[in-house]
């Protein structure tokens, strides 16, 4: 048992390290009365953008400082992720379009972005696999803490992860008290509940809503970065990054739009994911597919119970998803 604890919960948080980012980037982007269901393609894009500029670091020919190795593919994702916020902000804060239609075509042209200049890159390397593999900047993304060794299965447990794990964490508390314990956080908040009432009181719509989705952009983006460059081992592959995006969107109405609680359920989500991997299923392959399921199950479920609870709490920003029309104030 204490076997299957030690190597199942570290997979489980490292799992859960990409949901957790992408799920605090959408509850930013939604706490401003925006829904951005382009989160997986922006996660896609960090990642690529990420991918770009470790391999163009790894391969400018001089010797490999870890800390450069480590800050270029942050920058250069976040950069491509802020991008990705400013166009959603330009389209459905500025423009006013659809918030549904554009995020939607933003997953689409993310992924679509990254297959390009992933198969790009791929075809640059002449390798014989279609991936690329990073593993001198993956090496040091993953250095665990100097003690980590020494701990035993507390070190195992809590202190053998890379440090984006841990700034995921810090991110999730620090948003979270941002979002209820400041003035800020309380604008933000009132922006999305009721944007022509905090108009009135002088809160300026349109900043409020461009600086919560680019910042939340540029946190998810890190989730997609996270996954090839930790999780991945440094392996970038086209089209492996899967439904994350989509799972750390569900995992907002999971933790009831608060930061802090997504820390812990991004965790159980993680181990949802790849729990089929310890059940022991035979041949019976059918069965394998029927555990893989889970995480969407669980998501459901828990749809349903929070839409029968009904709380005013445990709801979204009631302007959530709706353009604001000063002129009909």
């Amino acid at each position: 048992m204490l076997s299957f604890i030690v190597t199942f919960i570290p997979r489980a948080i490292v799992q859960s390290v990409p949901l957790l980012l992408g799920c605090i980037g959408e509850t930013l982007n939604e706490k401003s009365g925006s829904l951005n269901l382009g989160i997986p393609g922006i996660m896609y894009v960090g990642a690529i953008s990420g991918v770009i500029g470790s391999f163009l670091y790894e391969n400018s020919g001089g010797t490999f400082n870890p800390a450069l190795g480590v800050l270029i593919p942050i920058l250069t994702c976040m950069f491509g992720s802020l991008i990705m916020g400013l166009i959603f902000c330009l389209l459905t804060v500025t423009l006013r379009a659809n918030q549904n239609v554009t995020g939607l075509a933003m997953t689409t042209f993310g992924v679509g972005f990254g297959n390009f200049f992933g198969g790009s890159i791929i075809k640059l390397t002449g390798s014989e696999v279609p991936s690329i593999t990073l593993s001198i900047t993956s090496k040091a993304f993953k250095t665990p803490l100097p003690f980590a060794g020494k701990a035993g299965v507390i070190g195992e447990l809590l202190l053998s992860y890379s440090f984006m794990t841990y700034v995921a964490i810090i991110i999730a508390i620090v948003t979270s008290y941002v979002l209820n314990k400041t003035r800020t956080g309380l604008e933000l908040r009132a922006v999305g509940e009721n944007p022509a009432t905090a108009d009135a009181a002088g809160i300026n719509i349109n900043r409020y809503k461009y600086f919560a989705i680019c910042i939340g952009c540029m946190i998810a983006g890190l989730g997609g970065l996270f996954y090839v460059l930790d999780y991945a081992n440094g392996v970038w592959s086209n089209d492996a990054f899967g439904d994350r995006g989509w799972l750390a969107i569900a995992l907002v109405i999971f933790s009831i739009w608060r930061p802090n609680w997504a820390i812990w359920e991004s965790i159980l989500f993680g181990g949802l994911y790849i729990l089929y991997l310890y059940i022991p299923t035979g041949t019976n392959f059918a069965m394998k597919e029927i555990y893989k399921m889970l995480p969407y199950i669980v998501t459901i479920i828990v749809l349903i119970a929070i839409s029968l609870r009904n709380k005013h709490e445990n709801q979204p920003p009631e302007a959530l998803g709706l353009p604001y029309f000063r002129e009909d104030r």
